[in-house]
């Protein structure tokens, strides 16, 4: 897997297929049993420390002393991350105007909304300029206000600080808006990466998803000749080679009752499903 700089990257896939290892593994949380992965051109193993202060991390568990206010909250990672003085506070005045957050920069975290922490969050792991912000899940339970200033956030920090960032998330459709490139993996494997428009090019054919009064596993085999089938949720999944008609024709003729058709313009949501089997938010 390869992230060019520059970018903002979306790494996909459902629960358990490995990107929280992946960020644990580049992160230096967890030590990789085999492979090699490099940060910046810093190997992971043999260059950790200088690997790790390449990245900036933010959860999707909020990082956070709700007690104190904004100011300090970002004054005590600061401090971590080795800043000092005068240097540290022109980075948290930097911080604060990215989060749209200077004039509520004196009141205790626990007076803000949900966006707001979300925002500070952000803040937090970009004080030290990262190379890479690695972003698990960043607008949950968010407004949709805070949702756009952390998209406008994000584009301001690749533009101007050439900032690479990698962003994993569970709405397809803010991935699809942000996002160039996208990898999606499941088992650990990955099964496709690509610039978003060109994987949506590569989808010609719509897929069909029916809701069937009966056992859909008899109607997948009475499906596959008409494109390739998945069941999901127990739903009849079709990606058709032809027009539909021909398929509604054979199942109803079987027997089953179709309860409800629904056609699936080929986005990143039907190709996430047709890789994985899955819809993204499935255990």
């Amino acid at each position: 897997l390869d992230v060019a700089k520059g970018q903002i990257f979306a790494l996909l896939g459902p629960n358990g297929a490995g990107k929280t290892t992946t960020i644990s593994m580049l992160s230096g949380v967890l030590a990789p049993s085999s492979g090699s992965a490099s940060v910046d051109g810093l190997d992971i193993v043999r260059s950790p420390k200088r690997a790790r202060a390449a990245i900036g991390l933010v959860p999707q568990d909020l990082a956070l002393y709700e007690s104190l206010n904004a100011r300090q909250n970002l004054s005590f990672f600061g401090s971590l991350y080795g800043l000092r003085g005068a240097a540290l506070e022109q980075r948290i005045d930097w911080a604060l105007d990215i989060a749209g957050l200077r004039d509520r920069s004196r009141e205790p975290v626990s007076h803000f909304s949900g966006g707001m922490k979300r925002r500070l969050n952000l803040s937090a792991g970009v004080l030290h300029k990262p190379s890479l912000l690695v972003l698990d899940e960043p607008t949950v339970g968010v407004d949709p206000q805070s949702r756009l200033h952390i998209f406008e956030c994000l584009r301001a920090l690749r533009d101007e600080h050439d900032m690479t960032i990698l962003y994993t998330s569970h709405y397809l459709d803010e991935v699809q808006e942000l996002c160039k490139r996208v990898a999606i993996m499941d088992k650990g494997r990955i099964l496709a990466c690509d610039d978003v428009s060109v994987l949506l090019a590569r989808q010609e054919r719509a897929a069909l998803r029916l809701d069937l009064d009966g056992e859909a596993r008899a109607a997948e085999e009475l499906a596959r000749p008409f494109g390739e089938t998945s069941i999901i949720d127990g739903q009849l999944h079709v990606v058709l080679r032809d027009g539909f008609a021909p398929l509604v024709a054979a199942i109803e003729n079987a027997g089953f009752e179709i309860r409800s058709m629904q056609t699936l313009e080929p986005d990143l949501e039907s190709l996430f499903m047709r890789l994985t089997g899955h819809q993204l938010r499935d255990s």
